[in-house]
């Protein structure tokens, strides 16, 4: 069965109610495999991944998890 109106943003084919919004299994995959390699990304803001070394929440975190008990 299709969708009035919507096409596949892979292929541009009508879609498939099954498959919606694509419009086969393939084209799902596709778009799966697009946002595993990161060829997708979400916007937001940038997050640096080093912690700054040195700042008082640092050393108060790594205070807190050596007094915890074994």
């Amino acid at each position: 069965m299709m969708s009035k109106n919507q096409t596949c943003p892979i292929c541009h084919k009508p879609t498939m109610a099954e498959f919606r919004p694509f419009c086969s299994r393939r084209c799902a995959d596709i778009d799966l495999g697009r946002w595993f390699s990161q060829d997708y990304r979400v916007p937001g803001p940038f997050i640096d991944e080093e912690p700054e070394t040195g700042s008082e929440e640092n050393e108060q975190t790594r205070v807190d998890l050596g007094s915890r008990p074994g």
